[in-house]
């Protein structure tokens, strides 16, 4: 993997740090970074030992967006290659958000465009009161198309519907306010903050974290009806009768660590 385009770091063998590392273009993405992008947490995924993701940035930026030389290229594309760049960005996205293992954004800076579609497929979003957001597409005569279905869920229908159509930007403060940042907190607390975030889920049943996380996603403007209702039943006899489910419980019980933390 290129130094110049990811970063990609094992604190432990529960921990897996991707570090966006383009720091003199703002951390902008090509379609080289989608593809590596893809690639990394498509690897990440199928490990077994792996309880928790950080997605970050190295130098000012979290993400710009798409690349200003790669944006000029696409300029000149037909259709049909635009049509295959933007499918690979929406495989990109998939593929963060549908990674099992849980993913921590880390932004510190500038998250614009598609770097706003970067934070909403991560789990749970700290940011630092210096970090502002911008949806800016329009200003360009375009639309966060592939982002839209992601950014929606995580910043809202009636904020989306103002910042797609605005352009404007706004403070990590109001994503904050709004729901779409989790954790605010100062520029020299970021890691921390983060860091106290992968202890807990560290610290959690490895299963049951994937499940938690796949239940969300199933559930998540689902109506209750008696087939929700059984298939959640179904999902807690199911994790019950599991060997982390009974492990977990007895430790309790018994007043011990689980297994996991041993």
């Amino acid at each position: 993997m290129s130094a110049s385009t990811l970063d990609l770091r094992r604190p432990s063998p529960h921990v897996a740090e991707v570090w966006l590392n383009r720091p003199d273009v703002r951390n902008a993405f090509n379609d080289d970074v989608i593809a590596e992008l893809t690639a990394t947490f498509g690897s990440l995924a199928a490990d077994p030992d792996l309880r928790v993701i950080v997605l970050g940035g190295h130098g000012k930026a979290f993400c710009a967006g798409a690349d200003l030389n790669w944006m000029r290229a696409m300029a000149d594309y037909s259709w049909e290659r635009n049509r295959a760049d933007a499918q690979a960005l929406a495989d990109m996205l998939w593929a963060i958000h549908s990674c099992p293992v849980p993913v921590i954004g880390r932004v510190h800076g500038d998250c614009y465009a598609g770097g706003v579609g970067l934070a909403a497929v991560c789990d749970v979003l700290v940011a630092s009161e210096a970090a502002s957001f911008c949806l800016s597409e329009a200003k360009l005569g375009l639309l966060p198309a592939t982002i839209g279905p992601y950014v929606v869920k995580a910043l809202g229908e009636r904020a989306s519907q103002r910042y797609f159509l605005t352009a404007e930007r706004f403070s990590a403060t109001e994503a904050h306010r709004l729901g779409f940042v989790h954790e605010l907190c100062a520029p020299d607390q970021i890691d921390e903050r983060v860091q106290a975030l992968v202890t807990s889920l560290v610290a959690n049943g490895p299963a049951a974290v994937k499940a938690c996380k796949q239940l969300v996603q199933d559930v998540a403007a689902r109506p209750i009806t008696a087939e929700l209702r059984d298939d959640t039943a179904r999902r807690i006899a199911d994790i019950r009768c599991s060997a982390e489910g009974k492990e977990g419980v007895s430790a309790f019980l018994q007043k011990r660590s689980p297994s996991w933390l041993v």
